[in-house]
This record gives C-alpha cells, sequence and structure tokens, in this order.
C-alpha cells in the first residue's frame, strides 16, 4: 500500500543510522509517497558531548543534500526540508518547508537532563535533582513544553508526552494521576491556542520501549475534543522503520475520534483521511 507521508525524520547528521540517500530510497521501497527530513537543530552546551543534533557546520551540508534529494527523487518520491527545533533551540535563519518543535529535557540545579536518554538515566534525574519524584520532573517538562511554540514557531509539536517513553504500565508513574493530567493538558491548551499539529510518533514503538505510541489515549482524546488536529509520523532513525506501524498510529487516531490526519504538499496542509493509512 501507498503511505500519504512521514515527515519526522532522522539521518547521520543527527543520530539517525542512515544518510538521507539512504532514507529515501527506504521511504520509495516502504511505500511511502511523501517524505520529510527533520534533523535535530544544533543544540548549545549540551549537543557536542552526546552526538544527537547536528553541530552548527554541518547544517549546510544537510539543506544541500535534502535539497539535492529532492531534484533526484523527483516523480518518485516528494522530498520535503523540515527540521527538529528544541525548544533550547536557537531559531534558523534559512527557511525550510516546516519545523517540528520538541522538547527533549529538562533544566534543574544548572544541569540539564534528557528525559530521552534511557530508563536508567531517567531514574538518576529523578533521584538526585527531584527528589526521588517522578511528577516533579514531569511538571517541569510540561512547563517547557506550554513554551515549545512559541519558542520555536513550529507547526508541528514532536512527541508530546515524551517522559511516557520509559513508563510502559505505568511502571514509573500514574498517568491517570490528577498531578500528571493537570501538567499536560495545561501544556495542551497552550499549545493549542497556536494552531499546531500534534504527531502521532511511532518512534519509541520501532525501538522497543512502548506498545502504543504518543501521545497516549486519553491526550488524544483531549486535542480532539479541543478540535486539535494531527500528523502520523515514525521519528524514524533507521531506514527500515519510516512507516513503522502506522496502520496501527491510525487506528488509534480513529478510536480517539479522529477522522483524518495532516499533510504537507506543495499547496500547504491539507488533511487526507485515516483510511489511508489503512490496508486496503
Amino acid at each position: 500500500m501507498i503511505f500519504p507521508q512521514n515527515l519526522h525524520t532522522h539521518t547521520v547528521y543527527g543520530d539517525g543510522k542512515h544518510t538521507p540517500e539512504e532514507m529515501a530510497a527506504g521511504a520509495f521501497q516502504a511505500g511511502c509517497a511523501s517524505l520529510g527530513f527533520s534533523e535535530h537543530s544544533p543544540m548549545p552546551g549540551q549537543a557536542d558531548t552526546d552526538g544527537w543534533s547536528m553541530k552548527e557546520g554541518e547544517v549546510p551540508a544537510f539543506r544541500q543534500e535534502v535539497l539535492r534529494l529532492r531534484d533526484a527523487w523527483a516523480g518518485r518520491l516528494d522530498v520535503l526540508l523540515g527540521l527538529e527545533l528544541d525548544v533550547d533551540s536557537a531559531l534558523p535563519e534559512e527557511p525550510y518547508d516546516y519545523l517540528i518543535g520538541s522538547v527533549h529535557g529538562v533544566w534543574a540545579q544548572g544541569a540539564y537532563l534528557s528525559v530521552d536518554a534511557g530508563p536508567a538515566f531517567f531514574d538518576q534525574a529523578v533521584e538526585a535533582y527531584f527528589g526521588g519524584d517522578c511528577f516533579a520532573l514531569v511538571k517541569a517538562y510540561y512547563r517547557r513544553a506550554a513554551e515549545t511554540a512559541v519558542k520555536t514557531g513550529c507547526q508541528i509539536i514532536g512527541h508530546f508526552d515524551l517522559p511516557t517513553k520509559f513508563n510502559e504500565g505505568g511502571c514509573r508513574f500514574n498517568e491517570e494521576d490528577p498531578r500528571y493530567r493537570a501538567a499536560a493538558l495545561e501544556a495542551l491548551d497552550a499549545l493549542l491556542a497556536h494552531d499546531v499539529i500534534f504527531e502521532i510518533n511511532t518512534g519509541a514503538m520501532s525501538r522497543g520501549w512502548r506498545t502504543a505510541p504518543y501521545p497516549a489515549p486519553a491526550l488524544l482524546r483531549a486535542i480532539r475534543q479541543r478540535n486539535g488536529r494531527v500528523c502520523i509520523t515514525s521519528d524514524s532513525h533507521h531506514a527500515g522503520t519510516i512507516v513503522h506501524v502506522f496502520p496501527q498510529a491510525a487506528e488509534a487516531a480513529l478510536a480517539c475520534g479522529f477522522r483524518e490526519a495532516w499533510v504537507l504538499a506543495g499547496t500547504g496542509w491539507k488533511p487526507v483521511p485515516l483510511e489511508d493509512y489503512l490496508p486496503k
């Protein structure tokens, strides 16, 4: 089958495993009609130590390669040039087709603490900087998430409930707890005031951390109740995962009341039926 689009893609310019050329070939082979490259933008300070985002000097080469692929794959695969901005990133000076705004960590006592680096690191951050209180870390995360649209000017919100990445089955905190729900919904409302699109992200599923996509069903239902919009992405770091479990993501959206996902085409954003992501 043909999948309409994936706009969240990483390559060797950041923490991905394959080149942009290899990712484009993987998308074509998987039946993806449109592929957006959205490498992590440079991050002052922490990026130089863990290598998950581009360095400033790598940005021109990334842009040039994606634009080359746009021409090379014309007529077979629609290639788009995007960028994933962290809430701490500087705004890009060059134009992009779209921007994803994300939060990957919090600040505490002058230290940057990733919520995405692994379960052991997450647990250590909670113990060392938040007195063992997961909800304190989560609240800090959602306070930053609420600022993402304003600080990045993004059209898409990436992995909105990222602190749940290592919380399968509620093993670290209860996602039904009023403290969690209040923090998440406050951020959700702040973001929806800017008419952003929330991605339904299957990336943690492809890496074995989750059995369902972000956001969780309760948050997806809240987005739907507020007339918010969604798109389906894979947050792919590997050429073999570009459309990873897209039908499951579409089913999750349908179960929460959505009937369409949004894609970026030459004329701008447009809705497509969620059935387009399901086997015919």
